[in-house]
């Protein structure tokens, strides 16, 4: 039975839009030809990648609540079918890394802005500029490796940088894509992995094994919540050879109202995953469980108890053609006032990818985003993008 709008979910809409701006570009992904320098012992590398897909969608006109993806108001910008050429899940990045070794100690980091393609003018200034990166790094093979400054968080990280809409689109939401990028499966198989300043530890590599340990700036919830004095915590543990990587993950953050002290809750995320590469066939399976992780933000449906996970299986024809299928849910297990009604977001997307050199892939993809309601109502989005990505 569905309950009465909660007083903060009114505003969901539009505080979507502003969470689902922060999505994604990581700083794994290679630069293919990155120009290189050296000043002293320092060597600098500046590259990047770029990225356009034509993208066309339609949506129905089924009324679900809270952040339903393939509702029209996010789905589809409000009209009943649209089309937009712009990013995909990634956007456009210019990378600049530095590394040096000192006195016994390896030093890096890593300075990344951001800027997207498409907008809904064709006069006013495109000004949407991020810095989603900016770090360093010290440490060696006896102590691990040390990172501050800002990047991206460790929970779910193995997840987005798995799924292989990262090369393309996914879920087409034109919400997003008009003004920064498709969502991939964030949403619909994970919750997005976001940026914080924060003081990480990673182990040095046993046999395959690592740890990863971080303490990161606590974040607020669409201004109904926020923390206080203790940091949120995140941590990894995986297992590794050359086809094939396990892990394990979790974080942690407490909320209090802003209003009220008293309505508060901890933020708890569980996390478990692996993939696999067998010749030309690849696979990976992601979970994640807990209370407050929200659909796309750290607690932006409050204390909701929810799962996500992804599927994927991919071939690659020859050497430079590869095919994939994946799907992925995230799914309300309770319904509170914060879910505004909404019970899951999943994705289907199918997907061809042609590498037509070592730094320019070509994407055609197909998805199928639904949107339920606790009431038993379904929304459907589906999409079709054409276009590519290239790396320097």
């Amino acid at each position: 039975m569905s309950k009465q709008a909660h007083p903060r979910a009114s505003n969901a809409h539009h505080l979507s839009l502003r969470l689902l701006t922060a999505c994604i570009a990581l700083a794994a992904l290679p630069a293919a030809n990155a120009v290189e320098m050296t000043a002293g012992d320092w060597k600098i590398d500046v590259g990047g990648y770029i990225n356009a897909y034509y993208t066309s969608v339609s949506c129905g006109s089924e009324a679900v609540g809270g952040l339903a993806l393939a509702g029209r108001a996010l789905g589809c910008g409000g009209e009943s079918s649209r089309t937009t050429i712009g990013n995909g899940l990634l956007p456009n990045a210019l990378v600049t890394k530095f590394s040096t070794e000192q006195e016994g100690y390896d030093i890096g980091g890593q300075i990344a802005i951001m800027a997207h393609t498409a907008t809904d003018s064709a006069i006013d200034a495109n000004s949407g500029v991020d810095v989603r990166q900016a770090f360093f790094t010290i440490g060696n093979g006896d102590i691990g490796s040390f990172k501050l400054g800002r990047d991206y968080g460790v929970f779910g990280s193995n997840a987005i940088l798995s799924d292989m809409t990262l090369m393309g689109v996914g879920a087409p939401v034109q919400a997003t894509q008009r003004g920064r990028v498709a969502l991939g499966h964030i949403g619909a198989g994970y919750t997005y992995l976001g940026n914080y300043g924060q003081i990480a530890w990673t182990s040095p590599d046993l046999n395959g094994f690592s740890a990863t340990v971080a303490l990161v700036s606590p974040v607020g919830n669409n201004g109904a919540y926020e923390s206080k004095s203790v940091p949120q915590v995140q941590g990894q543990l995986q297992w590794k050879n050359d086809s094939f990587k396990a892990w394990v993950g979790a974080k942690t953050q407490r909320f209090y109202n802003q209003a009220n002290e008293d309505d508060q809750f901890t933020m708890r995320g569980f996390e478990a995953g692996a993939s696999v590469t067998a010749g030309r066939f690849g696979g990976l399976v992601n979970v994640q469980a807990g209370t407050g992780l929200g659909i796309l933000a750290d607690g932006d449906q409050e204390e909701t108890k929810s799962t996500n996970w992804l599927a994927q299986g991919t071939f690659a024809i020859t050497s430079k053609v590869k095919l994939g299928a994946n799907y992925g849910i995230s799914r309300n297990r309770d319904e509170t006032l914060a879910t505004g009604g909404l019970k899951s977001n999943a994705n289907a997307t199918i997907g061809a990818y042609w590498q037509i050199t070592k730094s320019v892939t070509l994407a055609l993809e197909g998805s199928r985003t639904r949107s339920e309601a606790f009431d038993g109502t379904t929304v459907d989005m589906n999409g079709g993008s054409v276009g590519g990505i290239i790396f320097f």
